[in-house]
């Protein structure tokens, strides 16, 4: 069985299936096997799966049926709660972790991206199902991604101290749309990292290319 981690973003723009994919192709561009699985995407399909695990595929570079690592996919571009009410199919966690065991089972490095940001129900009916349980029942540790832009500390912060409330392992930060010659870009950082004591695993700026962090470091994260 392989490694894995968790990705969750500050926000529901804040690029985090981007930096994702730049995970998963730095792994394959070092000669691991690498995989991406997502439990819940809402929103547009591009060639019949998710917009987020085409991107991640196409970016990425992975040579896979993507269809097979994302266990809900909905039409609708709103939480994954209200889409899958919508389209009367309630999201459940055995599902998830017998599909995320599977994914597991095939790579050395799974990467695991989130729905939204860090409170976002997958489920609210009858029975109350939150991204953070999915987390912890499965036990993985997370890497915030952090957009880089005005307020970046305040959704940062209280991120990482939601998890840290649910007992969750945060081992780092990506601070993405980073721009070193941003004063406001360089001072959120300093300033996150200050408040929370986690260290900053990589920035990526704007339409990079690639994850500018050792494979080693990075490989080191997943557990």
């Amino acid at each position: 069985m392989g490694k894995s981690i968790f990705i969750t973003g500050t926000g529901t723009d804040s690029g985090k299936t981007f930096v994702t994919a730049l995970i998963v192709k730095k792994f394959i561009d070092a000669g691991f096997s690498a995989g991406y699985y997502k439990a819940a995407a809402s929103g547009e399909e591009i060639e019949e799966i998710a917009a987020d695990a085409f991107n991640v595929k196409k970016i990425s570079g992975l040579n896979c049926d993507m269809k097979n690592f994302v266990s809900y996919s909905f039409k609708n571009s709103v939480s994954p709660h209200l889409a899958a009410k919508i389209e009367n199919r309630p999201i459940n966690f055995s599902v998830i972790e017998k599909d995320f065991l599977n994914a597991k089972n095939k790579f050395e490095f799974l990467t695991v991206e989130g729905s939204g940001g860090i409170i976002c129900p997958l489920r609210f009916d009858e029975k109350i199902l939150m991204l953070d349980d999915v987390i912890k029942n499965l036990n993985l540790s997370v890497l915030v991604v952090v957009d880089s832009k005005l307020g970046a500390i305040n959704s940062a912060v209280l991120t990482v101290e939601h998890l840290r409330a649910k007992k969750i392992s945060v081992k780092g930060l990506i601070f993405n749309r980073f721009d070193e010659k941003i004063l406001m870009h360089v001072d959120n950082k300093k300033v996150i990292e200050k408040i929370t004591n986690l260290p900053t695993i990589a920035t990526v700026e704007k339409n990079s290319s690639e994850l500018k962090v050792d494979i080693k470091k990075l490989s080191a994260l997943y557990d």
